[in-house]
């Protein structure tokens, strides 16, 4: 096993009532090898989800929030402020991803095969989606694949697990969705590898309070250009090069 201490575990949520919950008593039973801190912030909701929170904070569960709504990467870059440790994974709060799978995502870190881990939708059983939805995830994955020569299967998965060193390099901006493309786009430029596992995956629609719209793909994908073609980016990454283990 590497040096690795402890796994920071930062979860945005924004209205998310129904589900905050159920996703912290998950996480509080994942058994890991290695200790864990879990950083929850609130970002500006206003269906109560606050007043939940305030009850479930603990010992075990930080609470920070934000004033107005601003964006899921504006609120993983307050929870990655507020960390301690020196591996940082992303948990959305809307149960599409299973906690218990966080050991799946851990073991290529702790046995030194990877410093980046994402949790893969496409390498695994799954629930058939609507072919647009299909097609969306999927075009931006080919996007990715064109511009940075990769083989990345999802890069709008929400289970991405780095190093706490290698996160802080990328010098992350972006407030809204427009972080999973920020982050993968730098992660490749400057060459790191990122390994992919296979995770399940619970989809939910816009009725069950879905928020990424058609429209944050277009943005998505404009992302993925500009920071393509961006000087400056390019740095030594991680053991293996670029592109995707």
């Amino acid at each position: 096993m590497t040096g690795y201490r402890l796994l920071s575990v930062v979860v945005p949520v924004y209205n998310e009532r129904n589900t905050v919950g159920e996703i912290i008593r998950r996480m509080r039973l994942v058994e890991l090898p290695i200790d864990r801190e879990i950083i929850v912030v609130d970002d500006g909701s206003s269906d109560g989800t606050d007043k939940i929170l305030a009850a479930l904070a603990d010992s075990t569960i930080r609470v920070a929030s934000h004033d107005t709504n601003r964006g899921k990467g504006a609120a993983v870059r307050t929870a990655v402020s507020l960390a301690r440790g020196d591996l940082v994974l992303i948990q959305d709060a809307d149960l599409e991803y299973d906690p218990g799978e966080w050991p799946r995502l851990l073991a290529p870190v702790l046995q030194g095969r990877a410093q980046v881990v994402y949790g893969s939708r496409y390498l695994a059983e799954r629930e058939a989606t609507s072919l647009l939805r299909w097609a969306g995830d999927r075009s931006l994955s080919v996007l990715a694949a064109v511009l940075f020569n990769t083989t990345l299967t999802d890069i709008e998965t929400g289970y991405k697990l780095l190093d706490r060193k290698v996160l802080d390099s990328l010098n992350l901006t972006s407030d809204r969705f427009d972080f999973e493309p920020e982050i993968t786009a730098k992660l490749l430029r400057r060459r790191y590898r990122i390994h992919e596992v296979p995770v399940t995956y619970a989809r939910r629609e816009g009725a069950d309070g879905r928020k990424f719209t058609w429209k944050d793909g277009l943005v998505a994908a404009a992302t993925l250009v500009r920071l393509r073609f961006r000087p400056g980016l390019s740095g030594p990454g991680g053991p293996g090069g670029g592109g995707a283990g």
